[in-house]
């Protein structure tokens, strides 16, 4: 049976009325469509130029691990002289191990060369815990990490913290 011709009115200006909101939401932007804005999500907080601690990772003398996730390590320092360098190619490292004076700061020099993929370097000691926890950077970028002091005595080994497969050893010298 036929619709009534009043319905089929009814029904077509309500249609009608709807695209018309919805066509003028969207081009009241200047997008088009509106979105709620996203925040901006940093992994890591800035350096606030304060002195860390004692026995905190980033700080002069032996790191002590707590167990817990470390704060980021602060990119930009020297250690105490000696610097190693970590490329990170192919989602691996291009070394397998390191070597680095017992008891002193050092430093990292870490190259990220793999394009769009993010990579950092983080430290870990024999049960696991993590004394240090570089910035992850998205290659290519270069950045140098300062690197606590670490244990003589002690088993280290060094990973990226996003892909876990990526590790190497620490040797103590």
């Amino acid at each position: 049976m036929p619709e009534p011709r009043s319905l089929s009115f009814v029904r077509a200006a309500a249609l009608s009325a709807v695209v018309a909101l919805v066509v003028g939401a969207c081009a009241s932007t200047p997008a088009g469509w509106t979105y709620a804005p996203q925040p901006s999500v940093t992994p890591f907080p800035s350096p606030t130029g304060s002195a860390a601690p004692t026995g905190s990772p980033g700080a002069t003398g032996t790191a002590a691990p707590t167990g817990g996730t470390p704060p980021p390590a602060s990119p930009g320092g020297s250690g105490n002289g000696t610097t190693v360098k970590i490329a990170a190619q192919n989602i691996a490292f291009d070394v397998a191990s390191i070597d680095v004076p017992a008891g002193v700061p050092w430093s990292i020099d870490f190259n990220n060369e793999d394009a769009g993929i993010p990579h950092n370097v983080a430290i870990k000691d024999g049960s696991g815990n993590q004394v240090f926890m570089g910035e992850i950077i998205t290659g290519p970028k270069e950045t140098t990490y300062s690197a606590p002091a670490l244990t003589a005595g002690g088993t280290y080994t060094f990973v990226c913290d996003v892909h876990p497969n990526m590790t190497g050893t620490i040797t103590l010298k």
